[in-house]
Parts: structure tokens; C-alpha cells; sequence
């Protein structure tokens, strides 16, 4: 039986994709990839909505090097699109003896994204994922020039689909015509694409080339304040941020509330010299209910300590943040 491995990132185009390929009796199993900028919560919802099996492979570490200098450069933001695309495809090729698949399926559309999905990118991707004769992307491939695939009559190419552009109609009519009811939004998923995120991790490996995975899963949550090259300030700004931000912390961080009014909780990554607390509890003090009192006070303690000291402090003014801050 002829056997197809399916990219599926957790957006619309891949799943349709899949079942477009599932739909002429080939056997499909969908391939998705964890990194440290995304991971495979949602490619595990779409692929229900199918009924294919899913197979996870991680390849944060190489990811993240490609990442630091990517050979085709970044999109609007951090995001390598075309290395990324071309080291899933590779990653993808080497699966096709183990899992005893015939070639590799994608979502993309031509020219849906103008630098990453244009014809010379859709060529480029093929060319350095070096299996270029093995991929079908069958929702634009009456676009493209017929595969391998097809020409061998693995597949048939006049059931695949002619589509191109941003427009999302004829993707949402096809979900309506299959049950496919739940689906992200086609902005969602990775990280890199987010304007915030990408200005962080920039910021923060001018200072580190090599953080732990901890560093990059903090540049997620909340408000970020560059103090010193040893040290950066994080401010919360919901209750979910709180729970989520102590998923990261550890012995040698240290927190900071404000002691009478409630507000945003505060940790110091690095070093808390008395500059920095100093800071930090200003930066405590303008996102609490106390940032109109004259002085306020702060607590703060390393993270799983009980004891903690004070510092009186007065509110953070606007240039001060301004001068900290990581947009």
C-alpha cells in the first residue's frame, strides 16, 4: 500500500493536506516537530479531526542552532522559514525507510506568504531539503510542475488542488466539507513569528549565545526589563502569567511583592545586586495598587525561601522604564 508522510504543524493547510492525500486510499501518518519555539499541542487536536496517527520528533537542539544563523536569513521577525521548512523536509526524508513511506506531503500554498512560500522559496525548500523528488504539496500542485508521485501514479494529480494566495475561502470551505470544525487561527503556533517574542530573544542572546531552555521559556511571560548584562527583571501582568512563570524559576531567582496592595509579582533572573532590587521593587510598586503612595514597601526573597527582606521604594516613572525595558 502506498504510504505518505504528512507535515502537520496544527494549522488548517497541513491537516487539509493530509486528508486531500488520506482521501485517494494512501495510507497517511502525520509527522509533527517540538522545538523550544513551538511544539505539537495543536497538531495533536487536527490530526483527530482525520483520524491519522501522529509521530513526534524533537529536534529542539539542531533547530535552535539553525535558528542563532540561518543560511536563507529571517522573515519579518526571527523566523527562518525556509531552513526551518528545509530541516523538517530533511528531517522527514530520513523517516521515509523507517516508517516505509513512498514521500513526503506539505501544506504550503504558493505565494500564501510572499518571502517563504513564493515559487523560488516553494524551489529553494525543495532543493536543501535534498528530497526534493520526494515532496507533494497537493494543495497548490496543479501550480507546480507534476512530481514524481504523480507521474508515476502513486497519486492523481487531477484529484489535487490549484490553490494559491492569502485567501482562506476555498481552505475554510473544504474544512466545512469535512467535519474539520476546530482549527488555529494561520498567525498561531510558532513562536518566532511573534514581534515581542523575536525582540527577546534577540536581546537576550546578545547578551547569552547559549541559553538554557528555561531562558527561552521565561521570554514568554510577562514585561521584560533589561538592568544589568547579568540581570533582567520580569514583571506579570495576569494570574496565569504567575502560575506560569514558577514552571520556570529557580533557587537563584528571586521575587518581589509589594507588601500591602496587591499587584504584579516581580523576579529578578541574575544577579539581584542592590541596583537591581532597587529597580525591581519600583517596577513592583507602578503595576500594584500602591503606585500612587508616596513610598512603598517591598518584600522580596528567593524563590522557596521563607525569609525575605524590605525595601522601601517610591513608583518606576515612565523614562525609567523606558530606559529598562525589552519591547
Amino acid at each position: 500500500m502506498t504510504r505518505a508522510l504528512a507535515m502537520v504543524s496544527g494549522g488548517l493547510d497541513s491537516i487539509l493536506a493530509a486528508k486531500l492525500i488520506k482521501d485517494q486510499g494512501i495510507d497517511v501518518i502525520g509527522i509533527c516537530f517540538r522545538s523550544h519555539f513551538f511544539n505539537e499541542e495543536n497538531a495533536k487536536k487536527m490530526v483527530k479531526q482525520i483520524d491519522i496517527p501522529l509521530k513526534v520528533v524533537d529536534f529542539s537542539p539542531a533547530h535552535f542552532e539553525m535558528v542563532k544563523n540561518p543560511k536563507n536569513g529571517y522573515g519579518k521577525n526571527m523566523n527562518p522559514c525556509i531552513d526551518c521548512h528545509a530541516m523538517m523536509m530533511r528531517y522527514c526524508g530520513q523517516l521515509l525507510e523507517e516508517l516505509e513511506a513512498d514521500f513526503i506531503i506539505t501544506g504550503e500554498v504558493l505565494n500564501q506568504r510572499p518571502m517563504s512560500q513564493n515559487r523560488m522559496a516553494l524551489d529553494r525548500v525543495k532543493k536543501e531539503s535534498g528530497i526534493e523528488s520526494k515532496i507533494l504539496r497537493p494543495l497548490c500542485a496543479k501550480m507546480l510542475a507534476p512530481t514524481e508521485m504523480e507521474e508515476n501514479g502513486l497519486v492523481d494529480r487531477e484529484k489535487l488542488m490549484n490553490i494559491q494566495g492569502r485567501s482562506r475561502k476555498v481552505q475554510m470551505e473544504l474544512a466545512e466539507q469535512w467535519g474539520i470544525k476546530e482549527y488555529p487561527s494561520p498567525a498561531g503556533g510558532c513562536k518566532l513569528t511573534e514581534p515581542n517574542y523575536s525582540v527577546r530573544l534577540k536581546e537576550l542572546l546578545s547578551f547569552n549565545k547559549d541559553p538554557e531552555e528555561r531562558e527561552l521559556g521565561l521570554l514568554r511571560v510577562g514585561r521584560h526589563f533589561r538592568v544589568t548584562p547579568n540581570a533582567k527583571v520580569i514583571s506579570t501582568r495576569t494570574q496565569d502569567e504567575v502560575a506560569l512563570l514558577k514552571k520556570y524559576l529557580g533557587k537563584d531567582d528571586t521575587i518581589l511583592l509589594v507588601k500591602d496592595f496587591n499587584g504584579s509579582m516581580v523576579v529578578i533572573i541574575g544577579e539581584a545586586t542592590e541596583e537591581v532590587i532597587s529597580f525591581a521593587a519600583k517596577v513592583a510598586i507602578r503595576y500594584s495598587k500602591g503606585k500612587d503612595e508616596p513610598k512603598v514597601t517591598v518584600k522580596y526573597a528567593k524563590f522557596g525561601e521563607q525569609n525575605h527582606g524590605t525595601i522601601d521604594e517610591v513608583c518606576a516613572t515612565d523614562a525609567e522604564l523606558d530606559a529598562h525595558i525589552i519591547q
